[in-house]
């Protein structure tokens, strides 16, 4: 109980500092939940977008 009242008096009994753990924790779980999907996106699709199979396509420059 002691850390809820802790929290509460820290992040969330004043209006600004509510709308600015808002803003934060927003931009927070954007962050985490666009790089979960990508790589959700290239575990599911390993072998199979560009950057995996680059090498074989790609001829090795000769000078």
């Amino acid at each position: 109980m002691a850390l809820a009242k802790s929290v509460y008096n820290l992040l969330f009994r004043r209006t600004s500092t509510f709308a600015i753990t808002i803003m934060c924790g927003a931009i927070v779980f954007e962050r985490v939940f666009d790089q979960a999907g990508d790589t959700l996106f290239e575990q599911i699709n390993r072998g199979k977008l560009w950057k995996h199979i680059k090498h074989n396509y790609e001829e090795a420059e000769e000078e």
